[in-house]
C-alpha cells in the first residue's frame, strides 16, 4: 500500500482517485460486443463464452436436472447457512414493505402511490474465480417480495460448461424462474436486447468488473433500467489508535481479495496504528488462497495519515466508499457525520464480510463514488412507484382556476380548455 501523510486537501481529489482501465479501449471492445449480441444473439453468446469462459456450450439454459443434482453436491453446512442467509435478508427486506395512505391535498381532490413490481428483471451473479453466489440471494430474495413476474439469471461457466452447484441451490431457493450460462458483457447484452434463447428485460442487476460496468451502462443508453454503475468493489476503514491492527488488515484483504482492480483505503490519525497494520497486511496476505490477487490490489490501495479523525471523516464522506468500516472508539457518533457511503459497519464485532452474507443488509452497493446519489439495492429497486389520483366535482371547482391560470401562463391552452370543458358540463 502506498503511505501517504497528513495530505493537502487540494490534493485528495488525486488520492482517492479509483484505478481504471483506459476508457477509449474499454467501451470500444465493450460496444463490439454489445452490437454483435444484438446482431447475432444466441450464436454471439455462445461464440464469446468460448473465447472468454473456454466453455462450448450446446444449450445455454440450466436443466431441471442440473439444477437437482447441484443440490446434491453440495454440503449439507454449507446449504444450511445458505438459508439462514436468506432468511434474514428476506426478514430486512420485507420490513421496506410500506403501505402509501391517500393523501386529500384539498377537498376533492385525491392522491396517492402505489408500487407495482418491474415485469421481468436480470441478474447477472458474477462467476470465474470467485462464483457470487451470496449475490443471488441480495437480488433474488427483493424481486420475489416485490413479486417482479420473471427472474433471470445470467453467470458465466466454468471450462466444462458447468454453473457452481450453490449459484444452482441459491437460485432455486429464491425463486430464480430461469438460469443461464452466459457471462460477461455477452451476459448483459443478451439481457439488453433478447436472443432466441434469453429474453431481454426491463432492468438489470448485479456487480462485475469495468467491463461489465461499461456493459450495463450502455444498456441504459438503449433504455433498459441499471440497479446501478457497481463496478470493482471496495472498502474504506477509518480506525483510531485503539483499532486492533490485525482486525484492521483483515477487513482490508476481505476485499482486496474480490479481484485485481479492487481498492482499499485506510485513513487514521495514529501513524503508529498505520505502520502495525502494514505489518499485518505483510503476514496476513502470505496465508490467503487468492495472495496475487489480493496483492495486485494492495498496489492500487493506500494508508493515509491525518490530522484527526474529524478530517479522515472528512476524507470519507469525498471518498464515497462502498463499504465504510469506522473501527473506532466513538463510531456510533462517527456514523452520524457520515454523508455518502453505500454500508457503513459500526464496532469491532461488525466486520464487512457479515454484511457481504448473512446480517440482512443487500451488499450490491454503488461503487467509484456513486455512493454520493446512488443507494444500495433494496426492495424499491424490483418495483416502479406510480401515482393516482382522483377528483370530485367539489375537487375540480376548488382545483380548477388554479390549472387554468397556471397553463394559460405558459402559453398551454389546452390544458387549460380540459380544465373548462369539465366545469362548464351540468
Amino acid at each position: 500500500m502506498q503511505i501517504i501523510q497528513r495530505p493537502d486537501k487540494n490534493d485528495w481529489p488525486s488520492i482517492i482517485a479509483r484505478p481504471v482501465l483506459e476508457r477509449r479501449g474499454l467501451d470500444r471492445t465493450v460496444a463490439k460486443i454489445m452490437e454483435a449480441v444484438r446482431k447475432h444473439g444466441d450464436r454471439s453468446v455462445k461464440k464469446y463464452t468460448k473465447q472468454f469462459d473456454g466453455a462450448s456450450l450446446r444449450k445455454m439454459e440450466v436443466s431441471a436436472t442440473e439444477i437437482r443434482a447441484a443440490e446434491k453436491m453440495l454440503d449439507e453446512d454449507l446449504k444450511s447457512a445458505i438459508r439462514q442467509a436468506a432468511a434474514n435478508i428476506r426478514r430486512f427486506h420485507e420490513t421496506q414493505q410500506l403501505r402509501e395512505e391517500a393523501v386529500e391535498t384539498m377537498p376533492g381532490v385525491h392522491c396517492w402511490r402505489r408500487s407495482l413490481p418491474i415485469a421481468r428483471v436480470g441478474l447477472y451473479i458474477p462467476g470465474g474465480t470467485a462464483p457470487l453466489f451470496s449475490t443471488i440471494l441480495m437480488l433474488g430474495i427483493p424481486a420475489s417480495i416485490a413479486g417482479c413476474r420473471e427472474v433471470v439469471l445470467c453467470s458465466p461457466p466454468d471450462a466444462t460448461g458447468s454453473l457452481h452447484p450453490a449459484i444452482l441451490f441459491a437460485a432455486k431457493l429464491v425463486g430464480v424462474h430461469r438460469i443461464f450460462k452466459a457471462g460477461g458483457v455477452q451476459a448483459i447484452a443478451a439481457m439488453t436486447y433478447g436472443t432466441d434463447t434469453i429474453p431481454a428485460c426491463d432492468k438489470i442487476f448485479g456487480p462485475g468488473n469495468q467491463y461489465v460496468t461499461a456493459a450495463k451502462l450502455q444498456a441504459q443508453a438503449e433504455g433498459v433500467a441499471i440497479d446501478m454503475p457497481a463496478g470493482p468493489s471496495e472498502v474504506l476503514v477509518l480506525a483510531d489508535k485503539q483499532a486492533d491492527p490485525a482486525v484492521v488488515a483483515a477487513d482490508l484483504l476481505s476485499q482486496a481479495e474480490h479481484g485485481a482492480d479492487s481498492q482499499v483505503i485506510l485513513v487514521s490519525d495514529d501513524a503508529l496504528l498505520l505502520s502495525r497494520v502494514l505489518e499485518a497486511l505483510t503476514t496476513q496476505v502470505a496465508l490467503l488462497p487468492r495472495m496475487a490477487m489480493a496483492e495486485k490490489a494492495l498496489a492500487n490501495s493506500k494508508a493515509i495519515l491525518v490530522d484527526s479523525i474529524r478530517e479522515g471523516i472528512e476524507l470519507s464522506n469525498a471518498y464515497a466508499p462502498e463499504h465504510l468500516i469506522i473501527a473506532c472508539a466513538d463510531a456510533d457518533r462517527i456514523a452520524e457525520q457520515i454523508t455518502a457511503a453505500g454500508s457503513v459497519f459500526l464496532g469491532y464485532h461488525t466486520p464487512e464480510s457479515a454484511g457481504d452474507y448473512a446480517s440482512g443488509t443487500n451488499h450490491t452497493l454503488p461503487t467509484n463514488g456513486h455512493a454520493r446519489a446512488y443507494s444500495g439495492v433494496s426492495l424499491d429497486s424490483f418495483v416502479k412507484k406510480v401515482t393516482f389520483q382522483r377528483i370530485t366535482e367539489e375537487g375540480l371547482a376548488n382545483i380548477g382556476e388554479t390549472v387554468i391560470r397556471m397553463a394559460e401562463a405558459e402559453g398551454l391552452r389546452a390544458h387549460a380548455e380540459a380544465v373548462r370543458v369539465r366545469m362548464k358540463k351540468p
